[in-house]
């Protein structure tokens, strides 16, 4: 059997790859090892389970719920609610574990299994081995010691989430949003209810979009992988900004008064400087990944703030922020981390503290979007190629350090292999769009040529 986590969770075509009786085992196996810590202390094992609105979501909540309670475990069933309120819930409880049904952006038909452990904090990978360990051994016929009477768990709705929730969110505002109008795109997904809910107990005059899920309709040409629908509604809304969420709402990507484009690099560098304003960006360091666009490193150099690059997926992102205290972090895809508030990236908490930030200064988010220059990149998928050899290679090696020499300080070179494809990335960065067009060719020429 191959790995069934990914770099978020398991995740597949429902009812294909990702069945309920996967679901079910997978979760009797997380009951055993997450669970474990409520066994010692002496009480029952807890579980927050929360879904998106995906019609698949409804038969895996189903199967979720029936293996933890048949391993022990009470539950508290939250419903429909985003990600990162399923992982502030499983600290706020003190339960021993979470779980999130959820395929995040990707389109209707998937979903995915995510596990928190206690706090609400995403697993290390030794703790996803030992649940896939359990999970096998139980499949292949091995026994385990199944509670009967009163030792099964209980199964009981936990109605308060959704404020509990919001509030938390409306307590983290450093001030209001009165007198800004703002369009939220909710992706039909998970956050269809809270995030309105919250931008309009902050003050702010809201008019939303993709905000009646059916099931069916997540991220169906909406949210933050679809962002047209955003751009125009805040241009004939007069709205001051556009937030878009994804169907689990960890992401947050924006959009200013004009139509144009915030990515997840801009509002780091916004968030940056405001957290560094109000003395709460630790160590004057925000961390982001390697495929952070050069023009958010240069202009957090030129601010005085610290840099720290880590691999590509906000995992490797928060571990580096446990790791060394830091406060901010996230990618260019809208997963941003202030972990002083939220354990995993939480778009709504984003969308607030971007708006909360124009409303404070009385700036555009144009304006303050432009502290940082977004430099062209061109990205080129080079196929077929022996991937493995692409830190080894003596000609690669040498043709990349003369086009970092051609590029000076202004322009960059990445290149990077693909986790399950024979694929290598090469990514070139230069103020000059063509120039980063011609050297992008040319490298995936070499690379073909060494590699192929």
């Amino acid at each position: 059997m191959g790995r069934l986590f990914g770099t978020d969770g398991v995740r597949g075509v429902a009812n294909a790859d990702l069945t309920a009786e996967l679901a079910l085992g997978l979760s009797v196996a997380a009951a055993h090892v997450l669970g474990e810590a409520g066994t010692f202390e002496g009480h029952r094992p807890v579980a927050v389970v929360g879904r998106d609105p995906r019609a698949s979501g409804e038969f895996l909540e189903a199967a979720v719920v029936a293996g933890l309670a048949s391993a022990g475990v009470d539950v508290l069933r939250v419903g429909v609610l985003p990600t990162p309120a399923v992982a502030h819930l499983t600290g706020a409880l003190g339960a021993d574990l979470g779980v999130m049904l959820s395929a995040s952006h990707n389109a209707m038909p998937d979903n995915g299994i995510k596990f928190f452990a206690r706090g609400g904090h995403k697993l290390a990978d030794e703790l996803e081995d030992r649940i896939e360990q359990v999970y096998e051994q139980h499949r292949t016929g091995a026994p385990w010691d199944r509670p009967t009477g009163a030792g099964v768990g209980r199964v009981n709705s936990y109605d308060a989430g959704a404020d509990q929730y919001v509030a938390h969110l409306i307590g983290v505002l450093p001030n209001r949003l009165d007198g800004l109008r703002i369009v939220l795109d909710e992706a039909h997904g998970a956050a269809a209810r809270v995030s309105p809910e919250a931008f309009a107990r902050a003050g702010a005059e809201i008019v939303t979009i993709g905000a009646d899920p059916d099931g069916l309709n997540i991220n169906d040409g909406c949210g933050s992988t679809h962002l047209d629908l955003l751009k125009a509604a805040v241009v004939e809304r007069g709205a001051d900004l556009g937030i878009a969420h994804d169907g689990d709402a960890d992401r947050c990507l924006a959009v200013d008064h004009t139509g144009a484009e915030i990515d997840g690099d801009q509002i780091l560098a916004v968030l940056a400087l405001s957290m560094r304003e109000h003395g709460a960006l630790r160590q004057d360091t925000v961390v982001a990944t390697v495929m952070s666009n050069l023009g958010f490193k240069l202009a957090m150099e030129r601010e005085g703030i610290e840099f720290v690059a880590t691999g590509v997926g906000d995992r490797y992102v928060l571990e580096s922020m446990k790791e060394h205290g830091y406060a901010l972090g996230g990618e260019q895809s809208g997963h941003v981390i202030i972990l002083d508030h939220a354990t995993t990236g939480d778009g709504t908490l984003t969308g607030l503290l971007l708006a909360a930030r124009v409303a404070q200064t009385g700036r555009t988010l144009q304006d303050l979007a432009s502290v940082m220059e977004r430099l062209p990149q061109v990205l080129v998928n080079v196929r077929d190629v022996d991937k493995s050899r692409v830190t080894t290679s003596a000609e690669l090696a040498a043709a990349v350090t003369d086009a970092e020499r051609e590029l000076g300080v202004t322009g960059r070179v990445l290149l990077r292999s693909s986790g399950t494809e024979p694929l290598v990335r090469v990514m070139v960065e230069a103020a000059d769009i063509e120039q980063a067009r011609s050297i992008a060719g040319r490298l995936a020429d070499v690379v073909k040529s060494t590699l192929g």
